[in-house]
Parts: C-alpha cells; structure tokens; sequence
C-alpha cells in the first residue's frame, strides 16, 4: 500500500490495484464495496454455463458480482470506477455490460455535474428565490450552491428526486427537463427539507445537468441498496 499526494492511496486486493479516499468516510456516494467472492469449494461448475472446472477449465471470479465462472464466461476485462480500479478488470458477460453503460456516466455525465447550471433555488415554502449556480463537488459528495448566498446539500441525506418536465415545443411532443425537486436532511438536523430547482436563463445547459443528475440518481440509490 502506498500514498499519493491528493489524499488518496493505492490499495492491493485480490482483484486488483485500486485508487481510494485514504479516510473511508470521503468515499464517493456513487461507489461500490467489492463483493466477497463465491468460494472455490461452493463452485465445482460455472455459475454460467454449468461446465465442470478440472485442469484444464479454470475457474475466474467476476470482480463486480464475485461469483465463479470459467473463462469463456468471464473473459472479458471492463473498466469498473465505481470500485476504484485503476486498470479494467476481469467480469462476467452480465456485469460487464452494466460496467460499460456505467464508463459513460463517469466519462460525460460527471463532467457535466461538475461543470454546473444556472437554477432558480427555492428553499421550503418561501415564497423568495435566488438565482445559483448549482454544481456536483470534486469528491462527488456534495451539490454546491451559489448565488448571493452559499449553501451545500450532502448527496448521502437526500431522500428523493422528482425531475420535473416541460414540452420543448408549444406544439408539444418530446419534453425535457426543466427542473428538480430535491427532499433532503441538512447537515446536523434530521427535518426533512424541500429544495426546488428551476432551469434559469440557459435552459439547454439546465436541461443536460438534470439529465446528467436524474442517472446520478440512479446510481446512488442502487449504492444505498447493496
């Protein structure tokens, strides 16, 4: 094991070399645990294609599920950062396809929350709005706010996201996103709080950062779930 500048370390297990937070607590909330592998003695046979393991029908773990598969049914090696690998690693066909739709959202949309939008912010039932620029923190743990004013939502105590749409047309037809409503815990209090957000004047900008953040959603919950 040894340490990097940016706080984070270089870490050997069995699957592989992986890059993580040196403190476990600043992990980001999109990142998976690596699963316990299925042991040797509990699979004389693929999980897959059920053919028996002998000398010469090797048996590989999938790093993403940890179930035992022979080489024809693990062969393929994938990029997987929601566990912090550095290299591509061995997965099954199913996990492997998952992983890749997955390189996309670390790939583009991370970028895009990073980059930010403009939003119309309403807090609770206020009936006041400010005008913030809302964007996904570096370590991915936080939606930062700014405007006149400056405030943080931690990813970890939010309990739902609503996307809301609007036609793109008057004609109608396709709609796009044009704002969230976010239900959350501040930091240090456990009452539920309302965040409302609104696509401000660049409105295209919006639209691909909601986008971006309705499939961070879905990562985040499926993290919470495991």
């Amino acid at each position: 094991m040894s340490t990097v500048p940016d706080g984070k370390k270089l870490v050997r297990s069995p699957s592989g070399l992986r890059m993580v937070p040196e403190n476990g607590a600043f992990n980001s909330p999109f990142s998976l645990d690596e699963p316990k592998w299925v042991p040797d003695r509990e699979c004389p046979s693929c999980m897959q294609c059920d053919k028996k393991y002998d000398f010469l029908t090797r048996k590989h773990h999938c790093r993403r599920c940890g179930r035992c598969f022979c080489d024809k049914c693990c062969s393929k090696k994938v990029a997987l950062p929601r566990m912090c690998f550095v290299d591509p690693v061995r997965q099954c066909g199913e996990c492997s396809l998952v992983s890749q739709k997955e390189i996309e959202f670390y790939d583009k949309q991370l970028k895009v929350l990073m980059g930010g939008g403009s939003f119309i912010v309403t807090l609770g039932t206020s009936k006041t709005s400010e005008t913030m620029m809302c964007r996904l923190s570096n370590n991915h743990r936080y939606l930062f706010f700014d405007g006149e004013s400056h405030f943080e939502v931690e990813l970890s105590r939010i309990s739902s996201m609503q996307v809301l749409t609007e036609e793109s047309t008057p004609e109608g037809g396709n709609s796009r996103a044009s704002g969230m409503l976010l239900h959350y815990k501040p930091t240090g209090s456990q009452d539920p709080q309302q965040l409302r957000m609104e696509a401000a004047d660049d409105k295209k900008t919006a639209s691909s950062w909601l986008a971006a953040m309705h499939k961070a959603a879905k990562l985040l919950y499926e993290a919470r779930d495991r």
